[in-house]
């Protein structure tokens, strides 16, 4: 595979990092995959090459470059704190802003044959999310998105497939957060939301204590199911 950092514009001319990753084949669709508040650190990057090895070309844009560019926090508690205060910065609109430009590179990239999607983990959750009501792409997979639940008034914007994934055990995401995404969204034909039992928040990541081995496979499974049926 073929890694390299590249440089996206905005549709206000302001340029932010994003790295990019590239399939065995040379092409592939598209996906935009979104990081955790601990910036797109070794973890993310090596997702992105994961789903780059399943024929993806992917692109990770770095989201806190306003504040921070090119920021890698670890998963102890100065990171988080530090990946808290970038959040609370975060304007989301200006974060929906660099999705649509993420996506359109994407989308013009000669290595992209032509869709594009969205995978986000915790705050990508939320920003997948954000991705399928304003960035235009074709599908999302959102993995423990927090804060979904207060921005549902865009859902009525979303027509494209995504794929929800939340934890029951989740310290972060409520009950009522997930039932009112299940009540805005559980019944469209082209969504699917799954609470997968006895985890926690971030149960994808290995560098986090709350990874789960077998969710994790599990969740990626259909998380590349839901991939291979709405991209093309």
């Amino acid at each position: 595979m073929t890694k390299s950092w590249i440089s996206i514009s905005n549709d206000s001319g302001e340029r932010f990092d994003a790295y990019l990753s590239l399939p065995p084949t040379g092409k592939g669709p598209g996906l935009v995959v979104i990081q955790e508040i601990f910036g797109v650190n070794e973890h993310i990057r090596a997702v992105a090459d994961q789903y780059a090895a399943d024929g993806y070309t992917v692109i990770a844009p770095d989201i806190f470059w306003r504040s921070s560019p090119r920021l890698e926090l670890g998963y102890d508690q100065q990171g988080f704190d530090r990946g808290l205060a970038l959040l609370a910065e975060m304007h989301l609109d200006a974060a929906a802003k660099d999705l649509r430009a993420t996506v359109a590179t994407l989308r013009s990239h000669a290595a992209c044959t032509g869709s594009v999607g969205s995978v986000g983990y915790c705050m990508g959750g939320l920003l997948s999310f954000i991705a399928a009501a304003e960035a235009n792409v074709d599908t999302a997979v959102c993995y423990y998105g927090g804060g979904i639940h207060n921005h549902l008034d865009r859902a009525k914007k979303i027509k494209c497939p995504v794929l929800f994934h939340f934890a029951d055990k989740d310290a972060y995401i409520p009950p009522e957060a997930v039932q009112a995404v299940h009540k805005a969204m559980g019944d469209r034909e082209n969504v699917r939301i799954l609470l997968h039992a006895g985890v926690d928040h971030g149960f994808n990541c290995w560098r986090r204590p709350a990874w789960h081995q077998v969710t994790a496979a599990r969740a990626r499974g259909q998380s590349l199911v839901h991939l291979s049926e709405t991209l093309k």
